[in-house]
């Protein structure tokens, strides 16, 4: 009696064994269909446009912890009414730390670099026309807006992510042009460090006036001691932001163009052209087969 050829099995489903023979019966035919969809999958990945990431680390900085102002937490919780009026707090590390990761993050901020650097036409390259300098569609609606900008930027452009062991925060700008991610990249950590440093320093010298004002109201001498042990604390702190322009974020490795993109990755098209060729190819044998067992 003849042994059943790969193409008899008429009623029973095909198991991977038999598959695999199959396929190797049609070998040529699974060879070129893997080779046809991986030289595409390597040609879409050298001619799709090209997208580069640029990443600085960086380590928040704690301005609360420095020995000039180390006894402002026991100045202000033994003095907590005056300090409480003033509107002075102290803050622990991870506070600031969360205020300065929510302002790197903030719609306002990202909103003013837009805006300020008139990033919309970059950020929406395929809407703008060059030569007459304005939107392709000039449709309510159409054009777009910064809130839609923050949006696309929040999702596309920037990533933030923080290392749990070591704190370290990594700060990814993602663009087509490698130079213009790094530059993103690093003007939004001096943005943030200025304006945090900024308020510091705008709080601080609110917080001073009140003293003041608050110590020539009274003689009596343990409270004039206590506001201006407060007030020394205040006018330390006011110098410390003044005098250190990275504030709220150490740079510990700035941002830098990188000079091979991050995608699409040529490599990994490649090796998913090859999974993706030997599957299509696998599934042709397989409907080939199905349909000549019908027969």
């Amino acid at each position: 009696m003849d042994s059943k050829s790969p193409h008899q099995h008429t009623d029973d489903a095909l198991t991977p064994g038999q598959l695999l023979k199959l396929c190797w019966a049609a070998k040529w035919l699974v060879i070129g269909i893997t080779l046809l969809v991986t030289v595409a999958s390597g040609a879409a990945a050298l001619i799709l446009p090209k997208s580069y990431k640029a990443i600085a680390i960086l380590s928040p900085a704690n301005n609360s912890s420095s020995g000039q102002l180390g006894g402002l937490g026991n100045l202000a919780s033994q003095f907590g009414g005056i300090a409480s009026l003033a509107g002075i707090s102290v803050g622990s590390g991870d506070s600031q730390k969360a205020e300065s990761l929510a302002t790197l993050q903030s719609e306002a901020l990202t909103e003013q670099y837009i805006r300020q650097n008139d990033l919309l036409p970059m950020l929406y390259k395929d809407k703008w026309d060059v030569l007459k300098s304005q939107w392709k569609d000039m449709r309510p609606g159409k054009v777009p807006t910064l809130w839609k900008a923050n949006a696309y930027f929040k999702k596309k452009v920037r990533g933030v992510t923080t290392d749990p062991k070591s704190g370290l925060i990594v700060l990814s700008i993602t663009y087509s042009d490698p130079h213009v991610a790094a530059k993103w990249a690093n003007d939004l950590v001096k943005m943030t460090n200025e304006y945090l440093r900024d308020k510091a320093v705008n709080e601080s010298e609110r917080n001073i006036a009140y003293l003041n004002d608050e110590a020539s109201k009274t003689n009596i001498v343990e409270v004039r001691l206590a506001i201006y042990k407060i007030l020394e604390n205040e006018i330390n702190k006011m110098m410390l932001a003044r005098g250190n322009n990275e504030y709220a974020f150490k740079v510990l490795d700035p941002a830098f163009a990188p000079e091979r993109a991050s995608s699409p990755d040529l490599l990994l098209w490649t090796i998913g052209g090859v999974f993706g060729g030997f599957l299509i190819s696998g599934v042709i044998v397989f409907v080939r087969e199905t349909r000549r067992s019908r027969i």
